[in-house]
């Protein structure tokens, strides 16, 4: 299953250590478990977004992902993936960046062609071949429609998607120079929040977060006195308030670090798939590891 990671310290600025493979494996764990691509999004202090990404297949170097990145920026996104749609290429490799936004999902969806013709002219948004872009593409084209209202762009987009096209899952993370997004939908894969105090749970520690596989490590000294907000695909410490999130619910951490949420798509989709549904690459994709 593709890993999503998103973090908001809005306001400040904040260093963090991202490895995105972080525990080695043996060769014959990599022919079944080597993730597709790794890509780290995040901006620079004038607002321009920033993507460290690459395609690591089987057998390949990973010396682009397991070689730590240590940047600064106000929100950060990563991703792990593990290919449904299109090939093992950076283009294909998430995040993508679209009109100054950071976009990672973690899904499939089918019935491209068709979504395609929804986007129209916006197709030319899209620069590779995966669901996750074309998505992306009808958010950003939501988004502009309405004024730029994120939230109501991330409901419209994902509500056309659900009542035309047959859907597994479609969790995304969606991010701003301040601000964070994040939706489940429907409960086919987990998606949690942490909202962490200054220190974590016991007040004096710097974040140190590392899923349980050894996919993606996460580190910051600067979060020991400073709080903030962590959307994942699963729990990456022993924090007793990580949240899982509903399934259509909705969360946005704001450039003060409030948390707003809500149920913005209360029902499942129209046409939604099974893991047997699914063409063998795109279920060896979405298994939980």
């Amino acid at each position: 299953m593709c890993r999503l990671f998103g973090m908001n310290a809005a306001p400040r600025r904040t260093h963090a250590t991202f490895w995105l493979l972080d525990a080695p494996d043996s060769l014959s764990d990599q022919s079944r478990r080597e993730p597709d691509g790794t890509g780290l999004g995040y901006f620079d202090a004038d607002g321009t977004p920033v993507l460290h990404k690459a395609p690591i297949a089987a057998y390949q170097d990973r010396a682009f992902a397991t070689q730590a990145k240590q940047v600064e920026s106000t929100t950060f996104l990563a991703h792990i993936r593990f290919a449904s749609t299109g090939a093992v290429a950076q283009r294909n490799t998430h995040p993508f960046v679209q009109e100054g936004r950071l976009f990672a999902h973690n899904g499939v969806l089918e019935g491209l062609d068709e979504l395609e013709r929804e986007l129209g002219q916006d197709r030319s948004l899209v620069r590779g071949d995966t669901d996750s872009e074309r998505f992306f593409a009808l958010i950003t084209r939501e988004i502009r429609n309405g004024g730029g209202d994120v939230a109501g762009g991330v409901v419209r987009a994902t509500r056309w998607i659900a009542e035309h096209l047959p859907v597994y899952a479609l969790n995304l993370i969606l991010a701003t120079p301040r601000e964070l997004w994040a939706l489940r939908y429907p409960d086919t894969n987990p998606l949690y929040v942490l909202e962490r105090p200054a220190g974590g749970q016991h007040g004096d520690r710097h974040l140190d977060h590392a899923g349980t596989d050894g996919h993606m490590r996460v580190h910051s000294r600067e979060l020991a006195a400073a709080p903030a907000v962590v959307v994942a695909s699963e729990r990456m410490d022993d924090s007793p308030h990580w949240r899982l999130l509903d399934p259509g619910e909705l969360l946005h951490a704001g450039p003060d670090l409030r948390v707003t949420s809500s149920i913005a798509l209360p029902g499942g989709p129209a046409h939604r798939l099974s893991l047997h549904d699914l063409r063998p690459a795109a279920a060896v994709s979405q298994q939980p590891g």
